[in-house]
């Protein structure tokens, strides 16, 4: 795929050549960091008014181009028409439209009480980070690049952007949208910058003295990219992979319940780090599940998303490694007792990255799909007893913990579930929904990573929080005396300490009032 200076992009559908772009070095890495970082303290100084305006603008090109960004997503990802709309358009308009209702609300200053010192006040306030360095996998190509970027943008911030070689082809593109939405109000085309290249681009932006780094990609890269930010003791914000639980309960709608699973296991061929990769049916309802999802998953039509036909429900795979993976873990499955109810092995002579959609019955823990990263367009369906506990204790098994799903008709029941899985989110009676409601935090635990988007958490995590003290009266000159130490201080100090914090009982009282009588004797 890389060349000495270019990467070459193509269809995943196809094998179609859609081009090269420059496979960046190291100092070109440096060189766009220092444009980014010239730029941004005329950025920072704007006004939350006209960030909201710049922001504005941004959604009105989105929208303006919608049609464009999804073919060019379909592309290079393989992703249906549909999926690039709902997984890449849609989300990012939610994101923006969130920021303009609340980005000043999120990031004003902040009084919070000042105890015991009253005549103080107390403020946190947020400050632009300066340059964030964001680096995005291949299974969003849009939404993975404005996701973080514009939080950034509406923060103060500059960003300079690493997209992965797997989905360069559209990188221009948004680099472009970016500068002609900038410079039609006058800012500057240096503040968000896309970089493509392979590893020496990924680490020389890590290294290069970014003031915060974004990394959604593999754990295996997270942890390399962790390692290196310890460097310049350089913050991460690390989204890595899921292996979420979706439980159908045994008094679950089954026909929504499978609507989700559906969703779950097969938008963008199941490439996505919030898909649902362990599906635990309860026994009641377990047969009645696998009949439905049986007989829509074998309806599915899967075809390149481009290629003219009326309509495809599933696209190809982005990468043909991937491909391999996915046939390496269901025929593990199958080796280990698991049984295929649909697809399961790749078609001969299949033209493209394409795995067939797949339903697998009767897995269990000792199988590698339900423990590794599948990111591929399979339902792996475990059959499991009418017991919470147990149910539970199979979806916190794992080293993940980014998502989850609840199907329960018992709303307390679907809370207590909920409450008990070990994960960054739970979506009760519903697939995803929880990643458009942007004022929900964003993130995982465990492998799944750690630090939040999304949200007022993601907007503040774009920004330098910082505690401000001053006096709540000016006029007021009250002076903390420390020094010279005269006899006595620490037992009256003691003495305070007692008063202000002992317990309003009988004994705490007492020594309340012990406490007094040494403070008025001078300790």
């Amino acid at each position: 795929m890389s060349m000495e200076q270019t990467i070459v992009c193509a269809n995943p559908a196809t094998g179609e050549r859609l081009g090269e772009v420059p496979a960046m070095r190291a100092p070109e890495v440096r060189a766009r960091m220092a444009r980014a970082r010239a730029a941004q303290p005329s950025w920072a100084r704007t006004s939350f008014s006209e960030r909201r305006r710049v922001l504005r603008v941004l959604l009105d090109a989105i929208l303006d181009n919608a049609d464009e960004i999804c073919r060019l997503v379909a592309s290079e990802a393989g992703k249906t028409l549909e999926s690039a709309m709902m997984g890449e358009v849609f989300p990012v308009c939610e994101k923006v439209r969130y920021i303009l209702d609340n980005v000043e609300r999120d990031l004003s200053p902040e009084r919070v009480a000042s105890g015991l010192v009253a005549h103080k006040v107390a403020t946190v306030e947020f400050h632009p980070l300066g340059v964030i360095g964001v680096i995005t996998p291949w299974n969003f190509p849009f939404q993975n690049i404005l996701g973080p970027t514009v939080p950034a943008l509406a923060a103060g911030n500059a960003v300079v952007c690493k997209v992965s070689e797997w989905s360069s082809h559209s990188a221009a593109f948004v680099e472009r949208l970016f500068g002609d939405v900038l410079a039609s109000r006058g800012h500057s085309r240096d503040l968000v910058q896309i970089v493509t290249g392979g590893g020496e681009a990924g680490e020389a932006l890590v290294r290069s003295g970014v003031d915060k780094i974004v990394f959604t990609g593999s754990v295996e890269n997270g942890r390399r990219v962790l390692a290196a930010s310890a460097e310049h003791l350089t913050p991460v914000i690390l989204e890595l992979g899921g292996k979420d639980p979706l439980i159908v309960c045994d008094d679950a709608h089954v026909a929504q319940a499978v609507e989700g699973a559906l969703a779950g296991s097969f938008l963008c061929a199941g490439q996505m780090c919030l898909a649902a990769e362990r599906v635990y049916v309860m026994e009641g309802v377990h047969d009645a599940f696998v009949e439905a999802v049986v007989r829509r998953a074998s309806a599915l039509r899967q075809g390149d998303p481009l290629g003219g036909r009326a309509s495809v429900d599933i696209g190809a795979m982005t990468m043909p490694r991937q491909v391999d993976i996915v046939e390496k873990l269901v025929n593990d499955a199958l080796a280990k007792g698991a049984r295929a109810l649909v697809g399961g092995k790749r078609l001969a002579g299949e033209k493209g990255n394409f795995f067939p959609p797949t339903v697998l019955v009767d897995v269990d823990h000792g199988m590698d799909i339900m423990r590794e990263e599948t990111f591929g367009p399979v339902m792996a369906i475990m059959r499991v007893p009418n017991d919470d506990d147990e149910v539970v204790r199979l979806a916190n098994d794992t080293s993940f913990g980014l998502g989850s799903t609840v199907f329960s008709c018992d709303p307390e029941r679907a809370r207590r579930i909920a409450r008990r899985i070990v994960a960054g989110s739970t979506g009760i009676n519903d697939f995803g929904l929880n990643y458009l409601v942007q004022g929900l935090p964003f993130g995982g635990v465990k492998g799944s990573g750690f630090g939040r988007l999304n949200g007022r958490e993601g907007l503040r995590a774009m920004c330098n929080v910082k505690s401000v003290l001053e006096d709540r009266f000016p006029w007021l000159h009250v002076p903390m005396k420390i020094y010279p130490v005269s006899p006595g201080d620490y037992e009256r100090v003691r003495a305070a300490v007692n008063l202000i914090y002992r317990r309003f009982d009988l004994a705490g009282m007492k020594a309340r009032a012990a406490a007094l009588v040494d403070l008025v004797r001078g300790g």
